[in-house]
């Protein structure tokens, strides 16, 4: 699959089915995390694989009760290690070297199949507890990994007329 059908096709996936992923293509997507780039190549992240079904369980209570997560096969919390460093641009790098990083992984996912969904509705405190995340590592997202059990579906989006401007901001 080549990288704009990977893009089209990706789409966020809240049904998976009982599968497990393999590791080969796990490696694949961790991999693909791996080599993303990040600010001034820090690589200020880590991610905390979870497979055990009872602790997918409990970050799902931890994503306010998403139990989908619980039935992902696969789980990965992605952290961002230097939470302090900020761009010359006012941005948090680790946000930022974070969602690159999963970028990375969901494309690489499609690609082989899998399916995804970013989480951003979670309770810090809580997956840090539950998955033993030091205090000054800053969990950015959870993203689900596994077969997703549905066909696709599609998702609007807006036309590039109404998202992108050319040589400066225009008011409608």
């Amino acid at each position: 699959m080549n990288i704009e059908d990977a893009v089209r096709k990706r789409q966020s996936v809240r049904k998976y089915s009982e599968k497990d992923v393999e590791e080969d293509k796990l490696n694949l997507v961790l991999e693909a995390a791996r080599l993303s780039p990040s600010a001034k190549n820090r690589q200020a992240r880590k991610f905390v694989l979870v497979r055990d079904v009872q602790m997918r369980r409990k970050l799902a209570v931890a994503a306010k009760n998403q139990m989908f997560v619980a039935d992902a096969p696969v789980v990965i919390a992605c952290c961002g290690t230097d939470p302090g460093y900020v761009m010359t641009c006012g941005q948090s790098a680790d946000a930022i070297d974070v969602a690159i990083a999963v970028d990375h992984m969901t494309l690489t996912a499609v690609s082989l199949g899998l399916g995804t969904c970013w989480i951003g509705a979670f309770y810090q405190d809580e997956v840090k507890k539950l998955l033993n995340i030091p205090e000054n590592v800053q969990v950015v997202e959870l993203l689900t990994l596994g077969y997703p059990a549905e066909s696709e579906f599609k998702t609007h989006r807006k036309s590039l007329n109404d998202i992108v401007y050319f040589e400066s901001w225009r008011t409608d």
